[in-house]
């Protein structure tokens, strides 16, 4: 059982899967291939080609003999690198601790050196700290050349353990014999009582304990020929190279050679275009992972949806096949690319929060494709962060030309500011990229004709079309307000009730009012048979309940046939598919049950077939629906009656698992409860609660 389900769930992940692997490859395929330098040259001869200005920063080269004299002027003054043993050190303590102690001994015996006998300890401590003394200065054992170098100022390496410590030969001891001098001479100045019973213990210690290193020698010589600067000078990006028709020089030739250096470099270095190519793959796919995890994570219902995925994937194609065709294109900048219409549409059709990771999504990819670098990421970026703010709308002109207004200027000031930035100065900003800029700006107006066709080929919905789906006079809804009053009633209740919620808790209101008006369009079928457009004997007296539910139910299949010859956005039909969940009719089943105890199992023929609410508009309508129809029951109703009601029909729906996948807050879902009560308080002429005595009284007179 385990393993169907497990190739279930595969088999409906799959396009998804292959979807994104097709978006990767196909982007992937736009990576440039040009591997190679485009020019050739020699020294001496005259350039061919159109002036040649530094697209980036170029260190130039030093010639081959200039960088070789460098190289062996530095070997000149390399220190050797001596090793410290620190074994040889321990051992002589060992041996002078034995030593120390075998000598005592008999001393005591001969009861020699009376002094060394009243303070034995001391004497030993002395001992241990000169010896600890002349090897932490090192007895050094040198090679013949370090000899040969200039006296006691000559500089050698010790690396000691972790550490490094540049010493001179006057700093150490260059034989055990200037060790035993040192000693010598210390030891007369202590003030114990028999130095000379030392003297001999400590002489027989003394050897070489720092040695010459070869291969660290080699390795410091490695490391500072690499420290030498293969370059000698830097040309500037934006400085020309060479100019058309002029004669390559020696220094001219160098900076040609610089430049292919590096240029080959960026490009392909050591690798191939192949590794090039995979690694661009790596990214885009990583890009389009994160884009993935991140519609599961919080837009379910946007990734559920195989023509959501489409759309979503379309944008990162797109802009990356139109900045790598501009950049082909002779004299075009990327800059031209108007990347905000993403953000403007994304945020039209779902969410600020999905519109800027989108939009990021796109310009990362794009970078990728250009030339331009940092600013052009920047830039497009914040432009896209700018737009999103600012809450372009697309139905009011006026607003959307002066947004549009403030985005260049946003672009203006961010262009300048980078260029400052740079070291350009004022002189060295490029005003035919503001000029692109502005064409960018203006290429933004696209998304207004580019909302409609969207719209329509990937079945999505805008508040344009949200807007004209709110006109009372649409067919479908003109039909409801003729055939069925009750429910036309009541869905406009519950348009107004969802409205006021969605607006107190920030999210679509528009969209959950006009979901509300059509969420019941399926009573349209057998209207009587609800009970708020009931005027005479009731038709469901002359059915069993299991028929009644039935009819009941398939108010929901209904009006999502009813929806769909009427062309309405499967978004809306969302709304009718989700807004009893999967409930059951209560009180049918439970009538069904008292007239036939042993039909349990019929449990399910009475519950809707769902799905449950997905998102937080889906889940407000389900809930202001239920609470307008229930509060309708209530006659007269007490203040305490009524938010009793309002509390139980939310908890039940927790209780009964309607909003798990709802994705609302604790908070907002108190703001909603909150706001039932203050609107149906409102709506109902509620009466005082009396005491119990004051109420029987009142029935007595009456």
């Amino acid at each position: 059982m385990d393993g169907l389900t497990n190739s279930s769930q595969w088999a409906r992940r799959l396009p998804r899967i292959l979807l994104g692997v097709l978006a990767v490859v196909l982007i992937s395929l736009l990576y440039p291939n040009n591997l190679t330098f485009p020019y050739q040259f020699e020294l001496n001869q005259t350039w061919q080609y159109a002036d040649l200005t530094a697209p980036y920063s170029i260190p130039i080269l030093k010639r081959e003999e200039r960088l070789a004299a460098d190289r062996q002027a530095v070997l000149k003054n390399l220190t050797p690198v001596y090793q410290r043993d620190p074994q040889i050190a321990r051992r002589a303590r060992a041996e002078y601790i034995e030593e120390f102690r075998i000598a005592l001994d008999s001393a005591r015996a001969r009861n020699n050196y009376p002094g060394l006998l009243r303070q034995p300890e001391a004497h030993r401590l002395y001992g241990l700290e000169l010896l600890d003394r002349i090897y932490q200065r090192g007895i050094v054992n040198l090679r013949t050349e370090d000899e040969a170098r200039s006296g006691m100022a000559s500089v050698i390496q010790i690396v000691d353990g972790s550490e490094v410590n540049t010493r001179t030969i006057g700093q150490v001891f260059t034989t055990p014999g200037r060790a035993r001098q040192w000693l010598t001479d210390s030891i007369l100045y202590t003030r114990l009582a028999a130095p000379d019973f030392l003297l001999p213990l400590l002489e027989n210690r003394l050897r070489y304990n720092v040695f010459y290193n070869d291969s660290l020698t080699n390795r410091l010589r490695e490391q500072t020929l690499e420290a030498v600067s293969p370059f000698d000078g830097l040309v500037e990006q934006g400085d020309i190279l060479v100019r058309q028709g002029e004669v390559i020089s020696d220094n001219v030739y160098q900076k040609l050679v610089s430049y292919r250096r590096l240029y080959n470099s960026n490009l392909q270095g050591s690798t191939t275009f192949l590794s090039v190519y995979t690694g661009f793959t790596l990214i885009v796919g990583l890009v389009i992972l994160l884009l993935y995890l991140y519609l599961r994570t919080f837009f379910p219902f946007v990734y559920v949806r195989i023509k959501n995925l489409v759309f979503i994937l379309m944008w990162p194609l797109l802009y990356a096949i139109m900045v790598r065709s501009i950049e082909l294109a002779p004299g075009w900048s990327a800059y031209v690319v108007p990347f905000c219409i993403v953000p403007i549409v994304m945020r039209i059709f779902f969410s600020e929060r999905l519109a800027f990771f989108v939009h990021v999504a796109v310009v990362l990819i794009a970078s990728f494709l250009t030339s331009l670098g940092y600013p052009f990421t920047f830039l497009s970026i914040m432009a896209g962060v700018v737009v999103i703010f600012m809450d372009i709308d697309t139905r009011d002109w006026s607003r959307f030309f002066s947004s549009l207004l403030l985005l260049f200027a946003f672009y203006l000031f961010g262009y300048v500011g980078i260029q400052l930035v740079q070291g350009s100065g004022w002189s060295g900003i490029n005003y035919v990229d503001l000029l692109w800029l502005g064409l960018n700006v203006f290429l933004v107006l696209l998304a207004y004709p580019l909302i409609p066709m969207l719209e329509r080929f990937f079945g999505l919905i805008s508040p344009i079309t949200l807007m004209e789906l709110n006109d009372m006079n649409r067919p479908l809804l003109e039909k409801l307000a003729r055939q069925a009053a009750g429910t036309w009633q009541h869905s406009l209740n519950v348009a107004n009730l969802a409205e006021r919620v969605a607006s107190e808790i920030g999210i679509d209101s528009l969209l959950v009012r006009t979901a509300a008006l059509y969420h019941d369009i399926g009573k349209l079928k057998n209207p009587e048979y609800f009970i708020e457009n009931q005027t005479g004997p009731n038709p469901h007296d002359r059915i069993t309940d299991l028929e009644s539910a039935k009819i009941i139910i398939d108010h929901v299949n209904e009006g999502v046939r009813l929806a769909r010859v009427a062309g309405l956005p499967e978004t809306i039909i969302d709304f009718i598919r989700t807004h009893h969940g999967t409930t059951r009719t209560e009180y049918f089943y439970r009538n069904h049950i008292k007239n036939h105890p042993e039909r349990e199992a019929d449990e399910p023929y009475f519950r809707y077939d769902g799905p449950l609410p997905t998102t937080k508009e889906q889940t407000v309508l389900m809930l202001a629906d239920s609470v307008e129809a229930a509060s309708k029951s209530l006659k007269q109703p007490t203040q305490e009656e009524l938010y009793e009601l309002i509390d139980n029909i939310i908890r039940g729906k927790l209780t009964n698992g309607q909003l798990v996948q709802s994705r609302l807050s604790f908070h907002e879902l108190e703001s909603l409860r909150r706001i039932f009560r203050s609107v149906l308080k409102s709506s109902h002429q509620l009466r005082i609660a009396y005491p119990a005595e004051a109420r029987a009284e009142e029935a007595e007179e009456e």
